[in-house]
């Protein structure tokens, strides 16, 4: 019961960092002129914290025990 309430508050907590992390004032941030890898910047962060989210969310859903 505890294990399966600190991983819904986990996976809460992933949820808001993901609406912070596509929300206007950060994505702002990124919208400027240069190039990353060929890249636009705002690319470069959307893939990147899209793979990091994925990445956490599988970590805390698969994991075994604390």
């Amino acid at each position: 019961m505890i294990r399966s309430r600190l991983k819904a508050q986990r996976l809460a907590f992933l949820f808001l960092m993901g609406c912070f992390f596509f929300n206007y004032p950060l994505l702002s941030v990124f919208n400027q002129g240069g190039v990353i890898y060929g890249l636009p910047p705002l690319y470069v962060w959307l893939m990147v914290s899209w793979l990091a989210l994925i990445v956490q969310m599988a970590w805390v859903v698969e994991r075994k025990g604390d």
